[in-house]
Parts: structure tokens; sequence; C-alpha cells
């Protein structure tokens, strides 16, 4: 069981594929206060390798994934 995590903020990026989910990530943190936390959620098989690269090459920090009835879900925090 996972520890249940906290977020300021949700994305729901389902039925989108790349790069849609990173680029509405992208949006969705630039709202963000640095430190808090976005939940995104995606369908796209893609994000496994792109929500890793886009956090490494941005400076955030990907705090949790986890894969709930083939829905990916994120957590990431803002640089």
């Amino acid at each position: 069981m996972q520890y249940r995590m906290n977020w300021n903020a949700e994305l729901d990026a389902t039925g989108l594929l790349c790069p849609l989910p990173v680029l509405k990530a992208r949006k969705r943190l630039s709202a963000l206060q640095s430190g808090q936390i976005l939940r995104m959620l995606t369908t796209d098989p893609a994000a496994i390798i792109d929500v890793p690269h886009f956090c490494a090459e941005q400076g955030h920090t990907l705090l949790q994934q986890e894969t709930s009835d083939s829905v990916h879900i994120y957590y990431l925090q803002k640089a």
C-alpha cells in the first residue's frame, strides 16, 4: 500500500496522447508556486518515459508514480 499524498492541483490528461499530457502538465505547473504538488492522471503508455524525462529536464521532482486500473498517476513537485 502506498502513502496517500496531498496535492495542490490535479490534471486529468486521460485519453490524451503524447505530447499532450506533458504539455498540459507544463502549463498547470507554471501556475503553481515552487514546492507545490501536481497530481496528474494519464492513460498514455508513453507517459512512463515522458513524465520522468520532463521532470528531469525542467528540474521538477517526480515524487511518486502508481498505476490503478490502467490509469498512470504521477505526483510532480514544482521546482
